[in-house]
C-alpha cells in the first residue's frame, strides 16, 4: 500500500505524533478514549495541575486530536474522531501483548 500525502500533511502528522510522544498528553487522550471527561476528571486521572492540564488540552485540541463541549461553566473533552481512537486503541493493545521473539 502506497500512502500519498503532501509535505504539509506529513508535517501535520509528524506534529501529531510529537504531541502524543509526551507522557502527560498521552495520559490525557487515553483518559478520554472511551468517553468524554470533564477537565477536573482529566487532571485527576493524569495527575496534573489544572493549569498544566488546560495547557495540554489546548495543544491537543489545536492539533485536532481532541474536541471539547461546553455545558454551563464546565468543559468536557473527548477524542476528536474514530480515526484517532482506533490508532490509540490499537497501540494500547499492541503494548499490552506479550512480547514474541
Amino acid at each position: 500500500m502506497t500512502v500519498k500525502i503532501d509535505n504539509d500533511q506529513i508535517t501535520e502528522l509528524a506534529e501529531m505524533f510529537n504531541l502524543l510522544g509526551e507522557a502527560s498528553r498521552l495520559k490525557i487522550i487515553l483518559a478520554c478514549l472511551d468517553e468524554e471527561q470533564s477537565v477536573g476528571a482529566i487532571k485527576e486521572q493524569a495527575g496534573l495541575s489544572q493549569s498544566l492540564a488546560s495547557h495540554h488540552l489546548r495543544l491537543l485540541k489545536a492539533a485536532r486530536l481532541m474536541k471539547s463541549r461546553k455545558e454551563g461553566k464546565q468543559v468536557f473533552y473527548s477524542v476528536a474522531d474514530e480515526h484517532i481512537a482506533c490508532v490509540l486503541k490499537d497501540m494500547v493493545e499492541h503494548v499490552a501483548e506479550e512480547a514474541h521473539d
